[in-house]
């Protein structure tokens, strides 16, 4: 495991940015698993410089969603559908048919589920996936007590993550109580894992699943049991 430590949210997105890049310049048809958040949301936007002006293609590129909301159409404004589009897909030359993003509408959410797992597997898995933090230790929307050999997934949200994430939806949205994700064993295939935290109010958190006991108690823990994972901190989330 390597940990880079950041001044700050600016430095942390460069970092993860720079990573990707040297990814897709290593492999351009690379497949990546990608987050939403506000942690990602200058990473993309280092993502989107960098193929303005030219220094990566996002041509070839496979890109798999980690998770959706349960009941959101893609159209509301609080999906992460919408999320990815706004502020990455409609920026750069990803194809429309190379980009996968779970669908909480689906009239059979286990079909979902498994064609899901089907195209990841059809494209050899992923290359780099890059995972966010909660604050109880979820990535992706694996909450805690989940297996450690899930695969893709409907969940119900804890409350941590209900009330972390009501704020951030528009008036006109009622903060769903279930969600689609990858499963903790489909995110542990991945080939390299990125984990990025940012703000003091992940320090404890980030602590428990780095330096703690790895337990399906804290679910991004497992990470210590894989062999090429790169940890992003800013100095808050650190505790330097």
């Amino acid at each position: 495991m390597k940990i880079i430590v950041t001044n700050n949210l600016e430095e942390l997105s460069l970092q993860a940015a720079n990573l990707i890049i040297e990814q897709i310049k290593t492999k351009p048809n690379s497949v990546l698993g990608l987050p939403t958040g506000h942690t990602p949301l200058i990473m993309y936007q280092k993502l989107v410089q960098a193929y303005v002006t030219g220094q990566v293609s996002f041509a070839q590129v496979k890109t798999f969603n980690l998770d959706e909301y349960v009941g959101l159409p893609r159209t509301s404004p609080d999906s992460f559908y919408t999320y990815m589009r706004q502020n990455f897909f409609d920026h750069v030359d990803a194809k429309p048919e190379n980009i996968f993003v779970l669908d909480g509408t689906a009239e059979n959410l286990a079909d979902e589920c498994a064609n899901y797992e089907r195209e990841l597997e059809n494209y050899g898995g992923m290359d780099l996936a890059i995972l966010g933090i909660g604050q109880d230790g979820h990535i992706g929307f694996c909450e805690p007590g989940t297996s450690w050999q899930s695969r893709t997934m409907v969940v119900t949200l804890d409350q941590t993550t209900l009330e972390a994430n009501a704020k951030d939806l528009a008036n006109s949205s009622v903060m769903p109580k279930e969600a689609i994700t990858m499963g903790l064993g489909t995110i542990m295939e991945a080939r390299q894992i990125i984990l990025l935290a940012s703000g003091e109010s992940k320090r404890e958190i980030v602590n428990k699943a780095l330096k703690g006991e790895a337990s399906e108690a804290v679910p991004a823990s497992i990470l210590q049991t894989h062999d090429n994972v790169t940890i992003i901190l800013d100095k808050e989330a650190s505790g330097q």
